[in-house]
């Protein structure tokens, strides 16, 4: 399996983000997407190739002009308030308020995000440009025949809208591959989310349609970051109805209910029948994660590609989460060479 991955991630390197009521070290850091080719390299994966640049058209058929436009000159804002440290926003529109973008940038920062978990630095707006980009190339060479890619995405996407950053997550690299892959002529995709933390921007996005289905494992929103979305109630609404999947397990959930959650995940995936699986892979399942309370093991994530690959369809693995650093280059190729054994 090919893998694409761009140096480009390495400017975004945030100091600090807004977690237990204090600020503290960035958990999604460079190293993380570094180990991740570390272990790729010295397994022997497969070929390491460069994402081209797809230009600002296909991320505009996902995420709104506005929002792009904040992303691109938010840090210039931020800097000409006369500060040079991360930004971070200060309030959010909630309940009661008016949703009216305002003029100055600690507004606007507010405006465009759903927590304080993203901070935008000098080089956010071109890494997550180039994490588009791997995604995207990977998408691109599974439709031209390829049976799956890895594209080694940093900064992650699921937790991204069409207007709102959050999550460490500002583009939303699946939602962008499986728009690409329908105006590129699949009739139906599928994005298949087993990060711990629930997609709550790929739910969003695609919610009222039914030609893009979205399956998410993830950590009950009643205990659970982004707490706002995930219920097993959703379902999707209008068109979309019966086309929206949610798992929602409890803190302490092993490999024996999660697994049995993936398994369902892949039979609905299954009678769907998608022309494309897109995999939001994420690996904080895992049982020494600094943020999660799933309890899955290493060799947990071979079965998880085994399983993938028994839908025999075509594949394209995107990178989000994981943050036991010393482990997510094991987690994740574990992962990818399940499913390339199972093949």
């Amino acid at each position: 399996m090919k893998t694409v991955y761009s140096e480009d991630h390495r400017l975004q390197n945030a100091k600090n983000e807004l977690i237990d009521g204090t600020l503290k070290p960035a958990h999604e850091r460079p190293q993380r997407a570094e180990m991740i080719l570390d272990r790729v390299k010295s397994v022997g994966f497969g070929d390491i190739l460069a994402p081209d640049d797809f230009g600002i058209d296909p991320l505009g058929r996902v995420h709104d002009s506005r929002y792009l436009a904040f992303l691109e000159t938010a840090w210039d804002l931020w800097t000409k308030a006369g500060r040079d440290y991360d930004a971070l926003p200060l309030a959010w529109p909630v309940r009661g308020m008016r949703a009216i973008e305002p003029e100055e940038i600690d507004g606007k920062l507010s405006y465009f995000s759903f927590d304080a978990g993203a901070p935008i630095t000098s080089g956010t707006w071109p890494a997550v440009r180039s994490s588009a980009n791997v995604g995207l190339t990977a998408t691109r060479m599974v439709k031209d025949g390829d049976r799956a890619v890895f594209g080694l995405c940093r900064p992650p996407g699921h937790h991204a809208s069409t207007d709102y950053c959050g999550g460490y997550c500002f583009l939303n690299n699946a939602a962008i591959a499986a728009q690409w892959l329908r105006d590129a002529g699949a009739e139906r995709v599928s994005i298949l989310d087993v990060d711990y933390h629930h997609g709550n921007g790929t739910q969003s996005i695609f919610y009222e349609r039914a030609d893009v289905q979205f399956l998410s494992l993830h950590g009950d929103p009643k205990q659970e970051y982004p707490y706002f979305l995930g219920y097993s109630d959703e379902i999707g609404a209008g068109p979309g109805e019966g086309f929206n999947v949610n798992y929602p397990m409890e803190w302490g959930t092993g490999y024996d209910v999660w697994g049995q959650a993936l398994k369902d995940a892949c039979q609905e995936v299954a009678s769907y029948a998608p022309d494309v699986v897109v995999v939001s892979l994420g690996v904080d399942t895992f049982e020494k994660d600094p943020i999660s309370q799933f309890k899955l093991k290493s060799d947990d994530f071979f079965d998880v590609g085994r399983l993938i690959a028994g839908l025999n369809k075509p594949t394209v693995f995107l990178m989000e989460g994981g943050y036991a650093v010393e482990e997510i280059g094991v987690n994740a190729v574990n992962v990818l060479t399940g499913f390339e054994d199972s093949v």
